[in-house]
Order: C-alpha cells, then structure tokens, then sequence
C-alpha cells in the first residue's frame, strides 16, 4: 500500500467516524493526529513498511518510543486504541493478516506517589490556631485536637469521625473507636472491619485534653462521639476535610491540605526517622505490604542530601587549588 494509498485510507476512515459514528470534530480530529503519528512512525521504520504491512512487532516498537519519548501512559493508551479501530475498520476492506495492535497493552501508568508536608509545614498545620481565630473556643480546641491526632497517628477520615469519647457497649450500640489516654493509644475499626491500636504523641494528648474539657458544652443528644460539630453532632467526614483546608490556606501552605494528607506525613516522616516499613504498615492498617512500600519512595532527594552531607565517602572533591 503506499504512502498516497494509506492518506487516502485515513481520510476515508475520519470520514466514516464523523458521518457514520457521528463523532464530534475535536474527537475526529484527535483520531487524525494519532493516525498522523502512526503513518509518521512507520515512514521513519526501516524499509517505511505501509499501513497494512505493519506487525505486532512494529506496533509494540512504536509504543516503546513513544514511552521513551516521555509520552505518558494515558497518552500512549489512546494511540493504541485509535489505532487499532483503525485497523479493524481497514480488515473489513483489506485483506489484513490480523490487527496489528490487537493484545498491544501500553505501558504501565505509574502510580502516583502520596504527597506530603514538610515536617516544618505539618507541625505548623497541626499546632498553630488559625489566625484571626480565638485560640481557646471550642471549635478550635476541636480542631486542634483531630488535626494533632491525624499526625500523630496517621489515621484515616474515617476512622477519626468514628472514634467515641470512651469504649462503649450498651444495647446495640459498640464503639468503633476510642482514645486511651493512660496508654497513650488510640484504638479504631478500619478497611475489612479490622482493628488495631496506634500510639498517640504527648502533644496530641494534651490537645485532647484541652479538647475534651469544653466538649461537654456542645453536648445535646450523643455522649458518645469524641469529636463534634458545632451542632453538637457527631463530625463528619466532609466537615473535618473543609475545616482542614480552611485552615491550613489560612496558615499560608502552598499544598491542597486534606486528612489523607496529614495521614502520608505521618507514614513518610515516620520511615524517614525509622526505616521500619513493617511497623508504619501496622500503624496504617495496611493490610499488605506493597501498599506501604510506595512511601519508600516519597522525598528521595533529601534522603540523597542527607547522604551526601553525612557520609565520609560521599563528599565532593574540592577541585578548587
């Protein structure tokens, strides 16, 4: 097929997507790039087979220099399927020995790693009033308390809402969460109703206290729940997430600072002062392993600063005479 012959194909192929499948003109168009990147991939491949003499093997080559090329995975995901329509609509019309993308997988999108603050910037969100607020109110004294305890802890949402001021069992009624203050510990219920208990730091504990001194103000129907809304309901989730964020833009952190986010500062501060994966997994309640491990990864370069500082053999050369 030459080069002329493929033009004319592609052509006839958008025209199909547009009058046929009724796609709009940003999608058509978005196909004629992929298909322009196609034909422009097979021109620079030794021989520059036609369109329908391309193979597995030349597709897989493309896609692996695409990747290289820094395209990302979503990006190289959608050329493959733009492709491969393509090509099933041109084996309805062409003798093709087979889709040449058919079973072409894109390579693996990365997985996000979980962002974090500063040790700096956490303290800072953690122990600091919001300005222009009453450091003592109880609203305040609330937050404190369940933004020091997500730090401190590294608890979920979920579970923070959850906790009660004490263990409870009466009726139908059973706690999925408390503070013990003697121990320092926080017991709660997470993923797969699974329970474990988590060392609380000393400043959580005071600020729990000082918490827990006025709760009893905001009182009306539930003794139950630790932590309470101004109505004096038990806090929710979504509640506990805007006070956060509100909180935190107000203390200037640059960073979109939600619970979760309190939550992979704890688990990367933790294992940068520690080195023990196994104990962070049992203190997030990870149920595997791999799911702690992605914060191996979390802030190598101040690892590689640290090492570069510390290490005897990892000093620079002064070249300077």
């Amino acid at each position: 097929m030459s080069a002329d012959t493929d033009s004319t194909r592609i052509a006839s192929y958008l025209d199909s997507l547009e009058k046929h499948r009724k796609l709009s003109p940003h999608t058509v168009a978005s196909y004629r790039r992929d298909l322009g990147e196609l034909t422009e991939l097979a021109a620079a491949s030794p021989g520059a087979p036609a369109l329908a003499a391309l193979s597995h093997f030349h597709i897989r080559k493309f896609a692996a220099q695409l990747h290289a090329q820094g395209q990302n995975a979503r990006s190289i995901a959608r050329k493959l399927s733009a492709w491969r329509g393509f090509f099933a609509w041109l084996s309805e019309r062409e003798a093709l020995p087979s889709n040449p993308v058919e079973g072409i997988k894109p390579p693996r999108r990365d997985k996000p790693l979980p962002k974090a603050l500063s040790a700096d910037d956490a303290v800072r969100v953690v122990a600091q009033p919001s300005p222009g607020k009453d450091a003592h109110g109880a609203s305040q004294l609330c937050n404190r308390a369940m933004f020091e305890l997500l730090y401190s802890s590294g608890l979920r949402v979920s579970e923070l809402a959850a906790l009660d001021v004490r263990f409870a069992k009466e009726g139908g009624y059973v706690s999925a969460g408390w503070i013990d203050f003697d121990a320092g510990e926080v017991s709660v219920t997470g993923k797969g109703n699974k329970q474990r208990t988590v060392p609380v730091g000393a400043p959580a504990l005071e600020a729990l206290r000082a918490w827990l001194s006025v709760r009893n103000t905001l009182v009306r129907l539930d003794p139950h729940p630790l932590f309470l809304s101004e109505r004096g309901t038990r806090i929710s989730a979504r509640v506990l997430q805007l006070r956060l964020k509100a909180h935190a833009k107000a203390l200037g952190i640059p960073a979109n600072v939600h619970p979760h986010v309190l939550r992979h500062s704890f688990a990367s501060h933790v294992l940068q002062s520690s080195g023990d994966l196994r104990a962070v997994q049992e203190m997030l309640g990870h149920a595997s392993i791999a799911a702690t491990q992605v914060y191996t990864s979390l802030d190598f370069q101040r690892l590689a600063q640290v090492y570069d500082a510390a290490h005897p053999r990892a000093k620079k050369i002064n070249t300077d005479k």
